[in-house]
């Protein structure tokens, strides 16, 4: 399992996945570093060079403000372990700014830090909600569970079926028009990360193990 913090931001913030607003890629172009990417957002005039902003569930660092927009670097083992590597101009990314200590949690922890992509394998209407499998990598099949938490690309999501190497999460009316989900297609590439509770006890029992052996 892997999880990257971009290099470029030296903090580790914590998001709620409750994405605040979604933006449109402006560009995406090579930089000496790796990559630079440009987003057009509303909440742009928000943000401060340096600040923290989670971008499709991965946490940037903005690097600079303007023209209705913000710039964000991409390390390039960063755009290699994330979709983020593949974006292009006009597609549309969820945006989410770092959670305040005296705000409210209306998600789950969530450290911007991917473990892996996963697949949408099927979308499925079920009455005014939308049900959509997504299939994951066997180094995440430990941190899954049903009725836990996991971020999609950001956005905190319950697992509401789990079976094999795919899991099942319901979009409500909301979620799905105020997010990159009204978008997703099957066999879009999405980031994951699982709840970061179920890694400390996953770990722990993994050290336990080592222990008595």
């Amino acid at each position: 399992m892997f999880g990257w913090l971009d290099q470029t931001n030296a903090r580790t913030d914590m998001f709620t996945g409750m994405i605040e607003a979604t933006g449109t890629v402006r560009a995406m172009s090579s930089v000496a570093k790796g990559f630079r990417l440009r987003v057009d957002a509303a909440l742009a005039g928000e943000l401060l060079p340096g600040d923290s902003v989670a971008t499709n569930g991965v946490c940037l660092t903005v690097t600079g403000i303007g023209d209705g927009g913000f710039d964000v670097e991409i390390s390039p083992e960063t755009a290699r372990v994330t979709t983020l590597g593949a974006l292009a101009a006009g597609q549309v990314v969820n945006i989410e700014r770092p959670m305040r200590a005296d705000a409210l949690v209306g998600g789950h922890f969530v450290q911007g830090h991917v473990d892996a992509t996963g697949c949408v394998q099927e979308i499925q209407p079920e009455g005014e909600c939308h049900r959509v499998t997504i299939a994951f990598p066997d180094s995440l099949a430990a941190y899954l569970v049903p009725r836990g938490s996991v971020a999609v690309d950001g956005v905190s999501l319950t697992v509401a079926q789990l079976r094999g190497r795919r899991f099942d999460v319901q979009i409500i009316p909301y979620t799905w028009q105020h997010t990159t989900f009204g978008g997703y297609r099957e066999g879009a590439a999405v980031n994951l990360e699982c709840d970061i509770l179920g890694k400390y006890v996953v770990r722990a029992l993994e050290v336990e193990r080592q222990g008595s052996s």
